[in-house]
């Protein structure tokens, strides 16, 4: 390898590293994005030169349409003209159902790789060529990125379905489910066996590629909708996992590195989504969450009748107040409403308010989805704070405005028999007075009705987040 190529890939290395690190903050996360698309162009013009250095240049540069070189500028041209319109166009709103299609190109991409190097083997031995046997070792790491690529590939595909609405976001349960999964990881065993033992056989490689797909939809078809920040953040560790064993599998140093980069993020983050909902992993992967969620919205009836007001009574309300709590969540998204939330921010700041966002870590639909739109609407970053910050202060908050949250605020955390029981919420009902902004009175993604909503202190304000939110704007404007 030439001393080019050795620093173009060193500085790639760099650069995701760093883009991790930049990614941590809002306030700097969109400089992490740049740096880490630096570092992917430096991956992969490393990658050009050296495999230029391994081969002389005539044979790169020509010989036609069988030229290394043609088959990788098609490569780049096919995949810049399908990321480039689709990351310009995509809605905050589909931004987690962009991750989930993310981590399932990851998957099947690090599927391909262990597969034609193992094809690629078989065929030069059949033919008599040079000598590229896979070893023990090798056979194993090809099977994990097949077996985990495969996995991450449809498992990703249903994560999308379920966040899209192309199909539903309730657990899919079924008798003996359990030992399905079983028999299907016990096969998916004795094929890796197997492979490791022959190489030369295809029959154990192509049985363990359509396990694997067969697994994913298994194993996350039971998964509900309300632990899909989980299921992304998991699914988005297996394709880094499944990259760091392709790696191994075509002696790539580089793909291993950003491989077990993205993989022990993805551990870490989703480690904190289940403590932010505490509950095991275990739990979350198989206990259905969701399908328990029956008998709570006749006992949330019988709490009262909902208040519900106009943004114009709101306002005189929120005139006089002096601390000011903003919860957001996945309706903000869906009204596309953050910098007309921002602006009332803003507004009530210059009017003598403390205003805090409340950010809890699994609101939304993936990990940080609502720090991402805040980001986009230029919150400033201090203005960012964690539920355990500002519960303890709770009962001094003036106003809370819920703005699309369901799940994250709901007092039934704290009762034992509900399906969310001990997971940690923004304690919103111990305000003097709450907002709840929703279309409707219909419950949350995860499927449980809110008895906040029938609280004394609170009041509905329903209808679209936006629209409400720049009615609130303008009576600030005309008061002032």
């Amino acid at each position: 390898m030439t001393i080019l190529a050795t620093i173009l890939l060193l500085t790639s290395g760099i650069c995701f590293i760093m883009g991790l690190k930049l990614l941590g903050r809002g306030d700097t996360a969109r400089k992490g994005n740049r740096v880490s698309a630096l570092g992917m162009l430096a991956a992969v013009l490393g990658t050009l030169v050296s495999i230029i250095d391994e081969q002389s240049a005539s044979v790169f540069f020509s010989g036609g349409l069988d030229a290394p070189f043609v088959w990788i500028l098609v490569g780049l041209l096919i995949g810049g003209a399908i990321g480039l319109p689709i990351a310009r166009m995509v809605k905050m709103t589909a931004m987690p159902e962009m991750v989930a299609l993310f981590n399932g190109t990851g998957g099947i991409a690090s599927l391909l790789i262990g597969w034609g190097q193992l094809v690629a083997s078989q065929t030069t031995a059949s033919f008599g060529g040079a000598d590229l046997s896979v070893t023990s070792f090798s056979a194993a790491a090809i099977f994990l990125a097949v077996l985990i690529g495969g996995v991450t590939f449809t498992g990703s595909l249903i994560a999308f379905g379920k966040l899209s609405g192309k199909i539903k976001s309730a657990p899919v349960l079924y008798l003996g489910q359990q030992i399905v999964n079983s028999v299907l990881i016990a096969a998916l065993l004795a094929c890796g066996v197997w492979l490791a033992v022959d190489s030369a056989e295809t029959l154990p490689l192509y049985s363990a590629i359509v396990l694997s797909f067969v697994l994913g939809v298994s194993f996350v078809a039971p998964i509900g909708g309300g632990d899909m920040p989980v299921v992304i953040s998991l699914l988005n560790a297996f394709s880094g996992i499944a990259a760091c064993a392709a790696g191994f599998a075509v002696d790539n140093t580089l793909l291993i590195i950003t491989g077990a980069l993205v993989g022990a993020s993805g551990l870490v983050l989703t480690r904190v989504m289940c403590l932010a909902m505490n509950r095991s992993l275990v739990n979350v992967l198989f206990s259905g969450f969701g399908s328990r969620a029956t008998g709570t919205k006749q006992g949330a009836a019988e709490r009262g009748e909902a208040k519900v007001i106009s943004p114009e009574k709101a306002y005189y309300m929120l005139e006089a107040a002096q601390r000011v709590v903003i919860v957001p969540g996945y309706g903000m998204a869906v009204a596309q409403a953050q910098h007309a939330v921002k602006e009332l921010a803003t507004l009530l700041e210059a009017n003598g308010c403390e205003v805090r966002f409340v950010v809890h870590p699994v609101a939304g639909r993936m990990p940080g989805h609502m720090n991402v739109l805040l980001a986009e609407a230029d919150v400033p970053y201090e203005m960012l704070y964690q539920l355990e910050d500002v519960n303890p202060t709770m009962d001094s908050v003036d106003i809370a405005i819920v703005i699309g949250a369901n799940d994250v605020v709901n007092p039934l955390a704290a009762e034992e028999t509900s399906p969310i029981a001990g997971m940690p919420i923004v304690e919103v009902y111990r305000a003097k007075s709450v907002f709840t902004l929703k279309r409707s009175m219909a419950p949350g993604y995860a499927g449980i009705e809110n008895p906040l909503f029938y609280l004394d202190n609170n009041s509905m304000i329903l209808g679209d987040a936006k629209a409400t939110i720049q009615a609130l704007i303008a009576e600030l404007k005309d008061d002032g």
